[in-house]
């Protein structure tokens, strides 16, 4: 792709490596542009900006070591991955949190993970 992307999704981060290599440990996604304050990424299906959280602000926002998903956010992004047992794995090992139950869809099965600041987004497997 050249150019910035027509659409994607920011997430704000207080640890912006922690979060960059998250996203691009589970989803596979490449580092198409770094920086001090961004890192955009790239999936195979949706580009993504990751903006270190200014410092003015940065300490308004509780971070607990082990992520407690931010059950209050008003949007859970959803991507779609090859294995949820694989991304699962992928999600802890980058200091996510994999929670709740796995739900069957028309076509897919999907999970709800948190990444390591607590941001919930929702994977989906293309169901056999």
């Amino acid at each position: 792709m050249s150019g910035p992307a027509r659409s994607g999704i920011l997430f704000y981060a207080r640890n912006l490596l922690a979060v960059s290599a998250f996203y691009e440990g589970v989803l596979g996604a490449r580092v198409l542009h770094a920086d001090e304050e961004h890192r955009v990424l790239q999936s195979p299906d949706t580009q993504l900006i990751i903006h270190s959280i200014p410092a003015q602000y940065a300490s308004f926002v509780v971070v607990e070591v082990a992520p407690v998903p931010r059950v209050e956010q008003a949007i859970k992004p959803f991507f779609t991955v090859d294995s949820l047992a694989s991304a699962e794995s992928l999600v802890e090992h980058f200091g996510g949190r994999v929670w709740g139950p796995v739900w069957a869809g028309p076509g897919i099965r999907v999970r709800n993970v948190c990444d390591p600041e607590g941001n919930i987004v929702h994977l989906r497997e293309r169901a056999a």
